[in-house]
């Protein structure tokens, strides 16, 4: 039963081993009993925690747990249960509960949930339904009413999170060995096609975990969909909060970042690799540490994913697929001994046992400590799981999906600019940005060749990683500096470079990252990742025409394509059929 408490409150009882499936967005709070919320556990005592059900992804669901009770009458435990409802709920309510509670029954507290994160994206058009779809329901019931007020729907339960037994096996053993920890903390290594529920399966495995250790360590692989940070990057993290809703909801400040400018790989392995093996030495093997990977297992994107078992050296492979997911071979011990990499020898071609990482060619540097002591592989447990997420997403479909999803990461970063609730937004335009001198940065334009007069018109209002080099930039008297080579180094933040000042010689930069990060930056890349049109349409207040947007532009010139910077299918590689001719009857 559902009760409302005041304004955008209500009281959840739950009984022991029901479930409450929503869709929305609300704060939870276990007053009494015990919870779980997408693998999470809730006691009562614990904070609330903000829960994103999101209509981009398969709802979540409040599960009520089976907890442990010392030996006492059901007298006893009601009077435990109104002493610790007495701070959060009136006489009325608390009697309410009371009457309706039963033994082992878990009470949750549902509030109204509003974010500078969620004012934002709301604000601009389009971008509201994510949290709060107002779709007319079949019966208007008062739990309906009470619901809606806080901002969240019931949902049937077979709209939910539905796992199959072969993932909560694997779940159970990667979370007993990594609280064992009798052969060191696990390196997880997660794998499979597009659209299997690596992701899910990666958030699911990082709230279980939390539920037994600290923190988590995690890497992130894939440079279409990252989890905590804008896209294009490859990072590492150390995670201590749980994660309750899609990446847009939880962007996160990582250890280490490099920002690889594109959404893919397919150009430039060499530096993909080498970039991965940068942010992988940061890792202190402190934490058990989950690796996130790209959904491309076929062809090269195979060979790939060979080099970075081998390169990483996990100690489990969890292969994840489903009815709908194209053939991938099991990738067992046996099967990458066997196989050549892009850049890796299988192990009948190395005479030395166990593969070492001089096999790399030389444009992968190694420290002279690496050389001396070369790392080598002894083997993974491979463990794969059939997953029984649904997707019904078509090439096309899929590439519309994940744009979104990037630019709500975007949007999700730039909210940080925002002042908290319940202070008004601010629109971007009206903030003050960061001078930046020409000569205290050097450019570099990472995804394409850029001839020299024309970095500024590309960088310009543009999306910019903030990011630290070795090399001493200052002592130019004059500039734009520009960079020959991308340089594989750390990115503290991103940013929007508003516009350029030719006369002073300075870059606008508007970015949340805090001015002592921002003291240490001397390089600013561009990249395949570009400012969510939203935010160049919807700029509020101004009067005539849109600052950097124009209806005057001829998609006929070489690189004026509107694909540029998606990311590619495999399907757009491959040649098209030509157009069947349709026959229709004529009718009168």
């Amino acid at each position: 039963p559902v009760r409302p408490v005041g304004p955008g409150r209500a009281l959840l009882l739950l009984p022991v081993n029901q479930g409450f499936t929503f869709s929305g967005i609300c704060r939870v709070t276990c007053l009494y009993g015990q919870v779980q919320v997408f693998g999470f556990t809730i006691s009562q005592g614990q904070p609330a925690l903000d829960v994103f059900s999101v209509y981009t992804h398969t709802h979540l669901s409040i599960n009520a747990l089976h907890y442990s009770m010392p030996e006492k009458s059901k007298k006893e435990i009601k009077r435990e249960a109104r002493t610790l409802l007495k701070s959060h709920l009136n006489l009325e309510d608390r009697c309410w509960s009371m009457h309706n509670f039963s033994p082992l029954c878990s009470i949750v507290l549902l509030e109204h949930l509003k974010t500078s994160t969620v004012s934002f994206i709301t604000s601009y058009p389009g971008s509201s339904y994510i949290f709060v779809q107002e779709s007319p329901a079949l019966q208007i019931t008062p739990e309906y009413l009470v619901l809606k007020s806080i901002g969240i729907r019931k949902e049937k339960k077979k709209k939910g999170i539905q796992l199959s037994e072969s993932t909560l096996s694997a779940l159970e053993e990667l979370v007993t060995v990594s609280c064992e920890e009798v052969d060191g903390c696990p390196v997880i290594l997660v794998c499979g096609c597009q659209d299997v529920g690596k992701s899910t399966f990666n958030r699911y495995l990082i709230n279980q975990l939390l539920n037994s250790i600290p923190c988590v360590d995690y890497m992130e692989c894939d440079l279409g969909q990252t989890e905590f940070t804008p896209p294009g990057c490859i990072s590492l993290l150390n995670i201590t909060e749980p994660v309750l809703g899609p990446p847009f909801t939880h962007q996160r400040t990582p250890q280490k970042m490099v920002y690889y400018g594109k959404t893919c790989c397919k150009e430039n392995y060499e530096n993909y690799i080498e970039t991965i093996k940068y942010v992988f030495s940061s890792y202190k093997r402190e934490s058990p540490l989950i690796i996130n990977t790209m959904g491309w297992v076929t062809d090269q994107g195979l060979l790939l994913l060979i080099d970075l078992v081998r390169l990483l050296s996990p100690s489990h492979v969890v292969q994840i697929s489903c009815s709908q997911s194209k053939y991938m071979p099991n990738l067992t011990p046996q099967y990458v001994d066997d196989m050549d990499g892009l850049y890796t020898k299988s192990k009948a071609k190395i005479k030395n046992q166990g593969f070492k990482l001089d096999e790399f060619p030389e444009i992968l540097e190694f420290a002279d400590e690496e050389k001396e002591n070369p790392v080598v592989f002894t083997g993974h447990k491979l463990m794969c799981v059939r997953s029984e997420f649904p997707h019904r997403k078509t090439a096309r479909s899929r590439d519309t999906f994940n744009r979104m999803l990037r630019d709500l990461a975007v949007l999700s970063y730039l909210s940080q600019l925002q002042p908290p609730v319940p202070k008004p937004l601010s629109s971007l335009h009206s903030l003050t940005p960061y001078q930046v001198p020409f000569n205290a940065v050097a450019l570099r334009i990472t995804h394409a060749d850029v001839a020299p007069t024309h970095i500024l018109y590309a960088m310009n209002a543009n999306w910019v990683g903030l990011c630290k080099i070795l090399d001493d930039v200052r002592g130019y008297t004059d500039g734009p500096i520009l960079l020959a080579q991308t340089p594989i180094c750390d990115c503290v933040g991103f940013g929007i470079c508003r516009g350029i000042d030719m006369e002073k010689r300075l870059y606008h930069i508007l970015t949340p990252v805090p001015p002592e990060e921002l003291r240490t930056v001397n390089c600013l890349l561009v990249g395949a990742i570009v400012i969510p049109q939203c935010i160049l349409k919807n700029q509020y207040g101004i009067e005539g025409a849109v600052p950097y947007v124009t209806t005057d532009y001829n998609f006929k010139l070489p690189g004026a394509s509107g694909l540029i910077g998606t990311r590619e299918t495999e399907e757009s590689h491959k040649e098209k059929p030509p157009p069947r001719f349709r026959f229709y009857r004529k009718t009168k």
